[in-house]
């Protein structure tokens, strides 16, 4: 991993993430900070994946740490037990630890949240080889950590922005008058490798559908029974995905041979928490 190249690709987004703390404000304090040297260890608390590294070291490093990370990039998507204690070191001034710990400590905490939640639907999904994929509910201002925290988690991202994909909705629909001049509407984008998927709310649009040109079917709220009948309809080269309020203790009925992904919202909206700290002391 390019760590040189991801801090300058992040320098943005920590000056935001550093202007929530408003260290302009007390220079006086910022100057007193002693730059003695401490030894820093990351302390696990819960069962969790660990998951945003980089971006832990990468608040370090905005702030002239000069941390050289790539050792310590075989822990990322590792499992740990809250019995596992420091397995992680490095050495900071103080001033630098002090006034960095809750940022990157927020970032490294967020991302494994994500990963671990993620890597719980993952596992179950292996045996059937369908995909997980992740959505565009994400935090604003946080989409680039929570799609990387999906991927190190075992999932797969769906689309980073709306233009990867464009994809016909129900107000899509709405608005054109239907699916076809939807459809229509976005084919004529002449976006060559832009594909697009139709979000599917029954069998007969499912049906209708099929001589569009589409490659790519979204699933919505489809009950068990009824993906079944749509794999039965399924032709050669397109691709179902299934979405729509699925949790992890209702995604086992939604692993169907034939599904070959299933999107989840919560995964980035709703995952739980896990906890992590940061102790120093003079080296």
């Amino acid at each position: 991993m390019s760590t040189k190249l991801f801090d300058k690709a992040m320098e943005r987004d920590f000056e935001h993430f550093f202007a929530e703390d408003d260290l302009s404000r007390n220079h006086s304090y910022i100057q007193s900070l002693p730059m003695d040297k401490v030894d820093c260890s990351l302390k696990i608390k819960d069962d969790l994946v660990l998951a945003g590294l980089p971006y832990f070291f990468g608040a370090f490093n905005y702030l002239g740490a000069n941390l050289q990370i790539e050792e310590h990039l075989s822990f990322e998507g590792k499992k740990f037990k809250k019995e596992d204690q420091s397995m992680l070191s490095f050495e900071l001034p103080f001033a630098l630890a002090l006034t960095g710990e809750r940022i990157a400590l927020n970032l490294l905490q967020r991302a494994s949240s994500i990963a671990t939640f993620t890597n719980k639907f993952s596992e179950l999904a292996k045996e059937t080889n369908t995909k997980i994929l992740d959505t565009r509910k994400t935090t604003p201002g946080l989409r680039g950590l929570e799609k990387y925290a999906v991927r190190i988690g075992g999932g797969f991202n769906h689309r980073l922005g709306q233009s990867d994909m464009w994809m016909v909705k129900d107000n899509h629909k709405s608005f054109f008058g239907g699916v076809k001049p939807a459809v229509e509407y976005f084919q004529s984008m002449n976006g060559f490798y832009t594909p697009i998927e139709v979000e599917i709310h029954d069998l007969v649009e499912l049906e209708d559908c099929f001589g569009l040109g589409v490659k790519h079917f979204m699933l919505d709220n489809f009950s068990p029974d009824d993906i079944k009948k749509a794999i039965a309809m399924k032709p050669a080269g397109v691709t179902f995905e299934v979405s729509g309020g699925i949790r992890l203790n209702t995604i086992e009925k939604y692993l169907i041979p034939g599904v070959d992904a299933i999107s989840i919202g919560s995964m980035t909206y709703d995952a739980p928490a896990v906890d992590l700290s940061l102790k120093y002391k003079r080296s």
